[in-house]
């Protein structure tokens, strides 16, 4: 089997200023590189990537320069109802407010600047 040294998630989009204000606003990343095409996203304490390309970058094939569906990406936080308040605030695209799931977590749901499916969820007691 082979070992994997590393996982990160790209998003494909269409304004990369956008998105980057949204990901850093909301969550713990920092800028660690910007180009005019890939702008990479990294936590503070070093241990989570995104990054963000250009959608009609030469490097993306023609078929998934569109908007994504078919996943959604979660984000475990301390405090989802922290997060709401600012996701409020900017006037966010909220597909769902927190709520109390059945498993364990309270979950926001809302759409990235490019339509990704955002889950953003903190751990709770369940009753």
């Amino acid at each position: 089997m082979m070992t994997i040294n590393r996982m990160m998630t790209n998003i494909c989009s269409g304004n990369l200023t956008k998105s980057k204000n949204f990901y850093t606003k909301l969550f713990d990343l920092e800028v660690n590189y910007e180009s005019d095409w890939f702008i990479h996203l990294i936590s503070k304490n070093q241990q989570l990537e995104l990054g963000i390309i250009d959608r009609t970058n030469e490097i993306i094939p023609d078929g998934f320069q569109k908007n994504p569906q078919g996943f959604y990406i979660t984000f475990i936080v301390d405090d989802v109802d922290k997060i709401f308040k600012i996701v409020e605030s900017e006037g966010l695209e909220i597909i769902s407010k927190p709520t109390d799931t059945f498993y364990g977590q309270r979950r926001l749901l809302m759409k990235d600047p490019d339509g990704a499916l955002i889950d953003i969820s903190s751990p709770i007691k369940i009753s």
